[in-house]
C-alpha cells in the first residue's frame, strides 16, 4: 500500500524534513492499524513495514511511503489468523480519509509548537491564519492512497524488497548519457494515461545533482520502519504465533481431549463432573448399573 501527501504538503516537507517525515510516517501506521482493527472491516491487528520513498520518476520532490502488509493479523484474543477477503484489504477511501485528518492534525500541532520553518516560497505560510487556511483547503481534498496487487510467492516478495528497501532516487539502468554538461535519463510520466512508454529527460548537470542530494536523509534517520505484530519490541514472539496459526492444520489447535467428556469441558468450560445440584461437590463414578425393565427384572443390589 502507497501513502501519498499533496504537493503543497510535500513543500513544507522540503523545508521540515525530519519532522513532517515522522508524521507521515505515525498518520500512516494509526491510519492502517485502526481501520484494520476495527471489526467492520478486517478486525485484526495487523502488522507490517513502511519504506520512505522522496522521489518521483522525474527526481523532484515526492514523498510518500510504500508500506508491505500480510494479507490479514491476528484476532484481539490472539487464538486466531484473521484473513482479509480474496482480492481485497481495506477499504482504500476510507484509509485515504483517516490518513489525511491524522496528517493534517498533527502537522497543525507541529505549526502551533513551533517545529516548522517556512523559507523561500512558503514564508507566507508562517501567518497562523494562512495556514489555517491552508489546513482547511485540504479537508475535503482526497488524498491518494492506493493498493497495489499482492505478491504472486517469496520469490516475488524477496525481488520487491531488495528493489525498493535500500534503493536509491535513480538507478544506473535508467542513466543514458552525461555529455556537455547535460544529463539525460528516462523516467514515466505517470500522470497520462500510458504509464508504460518510458520519456526521456534531458537537464544540466547541476540541476541533475540538485535533484539527486534532495533526497539524501538526515544522519540517523530510519528510513524503514516496523509496526504491529512486526514492530521491533515484540516481533519474535507474534512472528512465531502467526506461523503457528497459519501453518499449524486446525486439529492441532483444538484441545486435545482424552475422552468425550473432556472436549466438552474445553468447548463450555465447565466442569461436567460437578454437582449439578449443589454446584461444589465433586461426582465421582463408582460402579456403571446394568439396564433392566421393572418390575420383570429386579433392580440390581446397590447395598
Amino acid at each position: 500500500m502507497v501513502f501519498t501527501v499533496p504537493e503543497q504538503i510535500a513543500q513544507i516537507a522540503f523545508y521540515n524534513k525530519e519532522t513532517v517525515y515522522n508524521i507521515l510516517f505515525h498518520a500512516t501506521a494509526e491510519t492502517l492499524l485502526t481501520i484494520a482493527g476495527d471489526p467492520t472491516h478486517l478486525g485484526a491487528g495487523i502488522g507490517f513495514f513502511a519504506v520512505l520513498h522522496t522521489w518521483g520518476q522525474n527526481l523532484l520532490h515526492h514523498p510518500h511511503l510504500h508500506c508491505v502488509v500480510p494479507g490479514g493479523g491476528l484476532s484481539p484474543d490472539h487464538e486466531r489468523w484473521i484473513a482479509c477477503m480474496p482480492g481485497f484489504f481495506l477499504p482504500v477511501p476510507v484509509l485515504s480519509s483517516l490518513f489525511r485528518r491524522i496528517f493534517l492534525e498533527e502537522l497543525e500541532d507541529a505549526f502551533y509548537q513551533r517545529q516548522l520553518q517556512f523559507p523561500g516560497s512558503i514564508e507566507p505560510l508562517q501567518d497562523a491564519f494562512a495556514f489555517a487556511e491552508l489546513l482547511r483547503s485540504h479537508q475535503d481534498r482526497k488524498w491518494v492512497v492506493y493498493a497495489k496487487p499482492p505478491f504472486g510467492g517469496p520469490q516475488q516478495a524477496i525481488e520487491y524488497l531488495g528493489r525498493y528497501t535500500h534503493r536509491v532516487a535513480i538507478s544506473n539502468q535508467r542513466l543514458l548519457s552525461d555529455k556537455d554538461g547535460q544529463i539525460s535519463f528516462q523516467w514515466k510520466d505517470y500522470k497520462h494515461e500510458n504509464k508504460q512508454n518510458s520519456k526521456t529527460m534531458t537537464i544540466d548537470a547541476d540541476e541533475f545533482i540538485r535533484r539527486f542530494l534532495i533526497h539524501t536523509m538526515t544522519p540517523g534517520f530510519q528510513r524503514i520502519r516496523y509496526f504491529g505484530f512486526l514492530a521491533n519490541c515484540h516481533r519474535t514472539t507474534k512472528l512465531a504465533l502467526c506461523r503457528q496459526l497459519l501453518i499449524a492444520p486446525v486439529t492441532e489447535l483444538l484441545p486435545q481431549p482424552d475422552d468425550c467428556r473432556q472436549l466438552l469441558e474445553a468447548i463450555t468450560e465447565k466442569e461436567r463432573n460437578r454437582c449439578p445440584r449443589c454446584g461444589i461437590g465433586t461426582m465421582i463414578r463408582i460402579r456403571i448399573l446394568p439396564s433392566y425393565l421393572w418390575p420383570a427384572v429386579s433392580p440390581p443390589d446397590t447395598s
